[in-house]
């Protein structure tokens, strides 16, 4: 079990650990050689975290602590700005970038809440893809079947690996079409992505302005509404879990459970029993929204377009630096016009309108964060063919709740030893404290 950051404090506050001594092994962790540091991070930052590690402590010591974070480390994915230097993003066409100005909002607030930055983590290239694969800095290996060799999921992947590995406490990583949760759900991990406005993008790379969220990986509920907290500058509000047996879910009848594979078929429906066996109330609806979604984004949607306004100069003069997979899907957006980009904004109120409606008389929609476990990465980098189809099948769930404008917690709920896989728990725009005190009552339910 991984610690947590309450029981990290209270160790620190005890005086049975120190924040020095924290932030040592999560560097001797990154600098292990038969370890996946090099892989998961893109730059460390050791000098500056154990000064920062000293300065927490002698704080401490002085009676004196700025957060429930301070002291602990806490890595930061490769796409948000920190000053004096660039930001990459996982690719290698950034490297001579400019050097941030200043740190991204989400950087300075956790610096401000004495959170010990131990480095930037890797990621799919510009944070285009669901499986984590970079040919520039390497893949990192999920915790499960490290000996085959499987992917962490994406496009978070460094930041999966950096908790699961304890490199680090938790991680800050962006979701576009789940790519907090689905490295968590292949790490074994808690993953929460919050309404999109919610959490500032200022000093963040961007994606797709439409969809991108900001939000933590770590070992608990707990943790994640903590960070949450902090991330979006919000009061925090400690989790209050509900009775399960006043809780209503709503399970889809369709897609999401398309192409699963037999281990998360039986995961799901086990967890789905053990939940209804404790009291939840839990029925099965269609969602025919859900498969409406393809066609509305049959063009490339917003990802496509958006991603293509943002690289359009840079792939023009550098496309040969660019992994080809992600370049390939981002200049789907060179062919959209304006009218394809106004179908789908329009597109998307009636859409979410039509999901709201099914769900106003549910607490939370249940469903697979992802419908199969990780596949082995070198499989995937041998065939394009392997790689795109795995793409698409592993962000089809989580991408749902993006364009939903939705929060969404993943839960690890596999049994002990067997092949990790994420439960979904997820409601509609605005009930992220809703979300996270039911995720609450789940995960104790399930422990």
């Amino acid at each position: 079990m991984l610690p947590t950051i309450s029981q990290l404090q209270r160790d620190l506050d005890e005086g049975r650990t120190t924040s020095l001594a924290l932030t040592d092994a999560a560097l001797a962790r990154i600098d292990d050689t038969g370890g996946e540091g090099a892989r998961a991070f893109t730059q460390v930052y050791r000098n500056q975290a154990l000064a920062a590690a000293r300065a927490s402590d002698l704080l401490r010591a002085a009676g004196l602590r700025r957060s429930a974070i301070d002291g602990l480390p806490i890595s930061v994915k490769d796409l948000f700005d920190i000053t004096g230097q660039p930001t990459t993003a996982g690719s290698a066409v950034l490297r001579d970038a400019e050097p941030a100005r200043a740190n991204a909002l989400i950087v300075q607030r956790l610096i401000d809440a004495g959170a010990i930055i131990v480095g930037r983590t890797n990621m799919t290239e510009f944070a285009f893809s669901g499986l984590g694969l970079n040919p520039h800095y390497g893949t990192p290996r999920s915790p499960w079947d490290r000996a085959t060799g499987r992917i962490p999921g994406g496009s978070s992947s460094g930041a999966g690996v950096s908790v699961a590995d304890g490199m680090s406490v938790a991680a800050i990583g962006t979701d576009t079409g789940g790519s907090v949760r689905i490295p968590s759900a292949f790490c074994g991990l808690t993953g929460f992505k919050p309404t999109a406005s919610r959490v500032s993008q200022q000093g963040t790379l961007p994606l797709s302005a439409s969809l991108d969220s900001i939000g933590p990986l770590a070992a608990s509920v707990e943790c994640c509404a903590i960070l949450d907290a902090i991330l979006s500058g919000s009061p925090y509000a400690a989790p209050q879990a509900p009775d399960l047996s006043s809780l209503r879910f709503a399970v889809p009848a369709n897609l999401v459970l398309d192409g699963a594979d037999d281990h998360v078929r039986a995961t799901f429906a086990a967890t789905l029993e053990r939940l209804a066996q404790a009291g939840a109330q839990i029925r099965t609806i269609d969602i025919p929204e859900f498969n409406e979604l393809a066609h509305i984004n049959r063009k490339g949607g917003f990802t496509c377009s958006e991603s293509w306004h943002w690289h359009q100069s840079l792939l023009e003069s550098r496309e040969a630096e660019y992994d080809p997979r992600v370049s390939s899907r981002i200049l789907r957006g060179k062919a959209m016009s304006a009218a394809d980009y106004i179908d789908v904004l329009q597109a998307r109120p009636q859409w979410i309108a039509g999901v709201e409606s099914r769900l106003q008389s549910f607490d939370a929609l249940l469903l697979p964060t992802v419908p199969v476990t990780a596949p082995v990465i070198a499989d995937l980098e041998a065939s394009d063919e392997a790689y795109f189809a795995a793409n698409g099948l592993i962000l089809r769930n989580p991408t749902l709740i993006n364009f939903l404008d939705g929060c969404a917690l993943s839960l690890p709920c596999h049994a002990v030893g067997t092949a990790p896989v994420g439960l979904m728990v997820a409601g509609i725009g605005g009930q992220d404290q809703r979300i996270l005190d039911i995720g609450q009552t789940i995960e104790a339910t399930l422990a």
